[in-house]
């Protein structure tokens, strides 16, 4: 068996010129990068063109059995495109982070992927060192105004900007600068994140234009004045400079699946620290250059479609038209309590136990943001009949259909019966809504998330967050959305809760303002935002020879 390296690496591209004839989009269009990538201006949007139909692809709770959500969105458009449907994908760009720690790259697998894979895993176009740089260009800008006099005031001790980096690094999540006399700065508490993290990867993925992208930035609250007033990055003259480095990086990435079909793949915030999803301007250019615009938010629904409904929809005016929910048997008989070493025999009773968690995550989209949903089982060799055919019942009770995906194996060969059921369900009528209203107060938005889509019992607030709470709704950001900071594996903030846990409460510790990006975010459990690398890290298995080919990638 193939890796998905070697499968990408067997693979002959087509030059991106071609592609982009494909889906429309004249020469003058692009800017290339090399013969296989390429930048497409977004002058090309119009909203005046007919608009595609919007199908998101979400999962359950994941397991280290796996999910195939990404795999399963780009073999859903190859297999549009086998239907002859006009499709484009759109998806995020991976952070070096996982690639190099323990959940790999998110380019999809097997005969499911998006190419170059090598270069979309690793550095890409340069778009997240981009990112690191305009926000680390804010942080440099804000302690050397302190050391300059510091005529807006600020109070080193408010201060909420942390500067970041495209790695797992826990060495750096905690620390103290400026230290070594008076001539290297202000000495203060500081901290990284990784740069998925950053509110301007946020406002990067929301804004719809370069001027809605400079406004953003300019609100973004970097600390307080010693007097409790808020100072913004535009406070410090710092959105100039801070646009300039992110110019050519907001130009949506055109790369190709290994069928041919267009793919945007653009911005990459996490969905369990972040909105988890891909920018708004290449969801628009897919829309807008295809019949179907196939795209994915990250993790389980509760965390990904939750954030891709709540804020990007709202944000951006999409309408999702159908909902693909990803499943395996496999990581459902462990939501049932399996161990991962026994997931290869047949076990009724199991994966009985774990269809709940499936059930929660398709019954949200269908009661509270009432979208059509089908259920795409990736089907695993040792999967057996027996328990595909339970699978299907208990969805069946629930009025929703289950599709075998087999797109790993098949590319859209395999994907063409879950393609044929999503043009169905596009067909069908929906009524599309939000699980909040905006004009409901932040605690009452926190309390719709646990109580609707986690279905716990409510949230609690630490002291902290209810001072920070009210310090937002004061300051005039009680209208803003939530993003939630929680752990992917649970629908509660314990990981170890596996299926559908009930009778639980959701325990927010802090809560982070992103004025620019339009969310207020509630870190819950024991998220951190700088991740740490495991015990055996990915990047000990990668190599180069010397030709220059990569190995040990996936």
């Amino acid at each position: 068996m193939f890796s998905d390296l070697e499968i990408a690496q067997s693979y002959t591209m087509k030059p991106i010129e071609e592609i982009a004839s494909v889906a429309g989009i004249d020469a003058a269009m692009l800017e290339p990068y090399g013969r296989y990538k390429a930048k497409v201006n977004f002058s090309l949007l119009d909203d005046t063109v007919p608009q595609g139909k919007l199908i998101l692809v979400t999962a359950i709770s994941p397991t280290p059995a796996g999910e195939g959500k990404t795999t399963t969105t780009i073999g859903l458009a190859d297999g549009l495109r086998r239907l002859g449907k006009k499709t484009a994908v759109a998806l995020r760009e991976p952070s070096l982070g996982p690639v190099f720690g323990m959940k790999g790259g998110a380019a999809g697998g097997g005969y499911a992927q998006v190419v170059p894979m090598e270069d979309i895993n690793l550095h890409f176009t340069g778009d997240l060192h981009a990112i690191g740089a305009a926000n680390n260009l804010l942080a440099a800008m804000l302690d050397n105004h302190i050391y300059q006099g510091n005529s807006l005031n600020i109070d080193p001790k408010s201060i909420t900007w942390r500067r970041c980096v495209d790695m797992n690094d826990r060495q750096l999540r905690a620390v103290i600068d400026g230290i070594g006399g008076t001539v290297n700065g202000v000495p203060r508490e500081d901290g990284f994140d990784i740069t998925v993290a950053s509110e301007i990867m946020a406002v990067f993925c929301l804004a719809s234009s370069v001027f809605d992208l400079k406004a953003r930035l300019g609100r973004m609250v970097v600390g307080y004045t010693y007097d409790k007033k808020p100072v913004t990055a535009g406070d410090l003259n710092a959105v100039g400079a801070m646009t300039a480095l992110l110019r050519d990086a907001i130009k949506p990435n055109l790369v190709q699946t290994l069928e041919g079909t267009p793919a945007f793949v653009h911005g990459g915030p996490f969905a369990n620290i972040a909105h988890g999803c891909n920018s708004v301007l290449a969801t628009r250019m897919a829309l807008q250059l295809g019949d179907y615009a196939v795209t994915e938010a990250g993790f389980g629904s509760d965390l990904g479609a939750e954030k891709f409904l709540d804020i990007k929809c709202r944000k951006a005016g999409f309408t999702p038209s159908a909902v693909v929910v990803v499943a395996t048997i496999r990581a459902l008989k462990m939501h049932g309590g399996k161990a991962k070493n026994e997931l290869g025999t047949e076990d009724l009773n199991a994966l009985e136990a774990g269809i709940p968690n499936l059930l929660r995550h398709v019954a949200n989209m269908v009661e509270v943001y009432h979208l059509p949903v089908v259920v795409a089982v990736n089907r695993f060799p040792t999967d057996t009949d027996n328990e595909v055919a339970l699978i299907k019942a208990l969805c069946a009770e629930r009025g929703v259909n289950v599709v075998l995906s087999d797109v790993w194996a098949k590319g859209g060969e395999g994907g063409v019966a879950l393609a044929e059921e999503v043009v169905r369900l596009c067909e069908q009528p929906s009524h599309f809504t939000f699980s909040y209203q905006e004009d409901t107060t932040l605690l009452e938005k926190l309390n719709a998330i646990v109580t609707r889509i986690y279905r716990g019992n409510g949230v609690v607030l630490t002291a902290n967050a209810q001072k920070q709470l009210k310090q937002f709704e004061d300051m005039g950001y009680g209208n803003l959305p939530i993003c939630m900071a929680k752990t992917q594996y649970s629908f509660s903030d314990d990981a170890t809760r596996l299926g559908a846990p009930e009778d639980f409460t959701i325990t927010v510790s802090s809560l982070r303002l992103s004025a620019g990006a339009g969310f207020v975010v509630a870190i819950t459990g024991n998220i951190m935002t700088m991740p740490g690398l495991p015990k055996v890290p990915s990047a000990e298995k990668i190599d180069v020879d010397e030709c220059g080919k990569i190995t040990g990638l996936f």
